[in-house]
């Protein structure tokens, strides 16, 4: 696999424990780069599943989609900092005091990625690029949208900006609770820098072999 291509990947471990989670990264490291640790995997096992990434190489993608008070969510971006994440995400919708207490505290050690709509809701494009242009006036490194908006972050937001685009599945795969759902090919032509992978490839009989459909 291109190392280009592959540090692009970003799987999700959506597993309900460290030995899945361990599994999953010592099977795939190094063609992927990146791991996604979400709600339900950092409540099973907390930082250890962060450490344990960190020591193979890899870089952690934190997913709790912060959406609390200021000061809530500035000390949970404190933290995040200190555990050395490469990005973590945060609810837009929480409003420029929340968003920027964020963006103080981080200080660019942590890149801060803005949930636009989730892509299990449907949404019209015109709500995305309007929650997407208030989280990056706000000092957000980027936002969280589906393949089907990206394209139109892109020509109508005139800065330098990340999108990770979740909900990537292979022609023909099942769309889950997903809505707005994309190939790898269709994400990254709509101009996506990190496309999230999951179900497809921990759900694979062989997920080395599933991996390199994303190529």
């Amino acid at each position: 696999m291109n190392d280009e291509l592959s540090s692009r990947i970003i799987l999700a471990l959506d597993v309900d424990n460290f030995k899945k989670a361990r599994y999953f990264v010592d099977l795939l490291y190094p063609e992927v780069k990146i791991f996604k640790v979400g709600s339900q995997l950092f409540t099973a096992c907390g930082p250890q599943i962060i450490e344990y990434i960190h020591k193979k190489g890899a870089e952690v993608f934190l997913d709790l989609k912060y959406f609390d008070i200021p000061h809530t969510v500035a000390a949970a971006v404190y933290q995040a900092g200190r555990l050395k994440v490469k990005m973590l995400t945060l609810h837009i919708l929480g409003g420029p005091t929340m968003l920027k207490s964020a963006v103080a505290v981080a200080k660019r050690q942590t890149l801060l990625i803005g949930v636009t709509v989730l892509t299990s809701q449907k949404t019209g494009p015109q709500e995305v690029l309007k929650l997407a242009k208030f989280g990056l006036s706000c000092g957000l490194d980027g936002v969280v949208c589906s393949a089907q908006e990206a394209a139109l972050l892109r020509r109508k937001i005139r800065k330098k900006f990340i999108i990770v685009t979740p909900g990537i599945r292979p022609e023909g795969y099942k769309a889950d609770d997903q809505t707005r759902t994309a190939t790898a090919q269709q994400a990254r032509e709509a101009g996506a820098d990190f496309i999230v992978v999951g179900r497809p490839i921990l759900e694979a009989k062989n997920p080395q072999e599933a991996l390199r459909q994303f190529k």
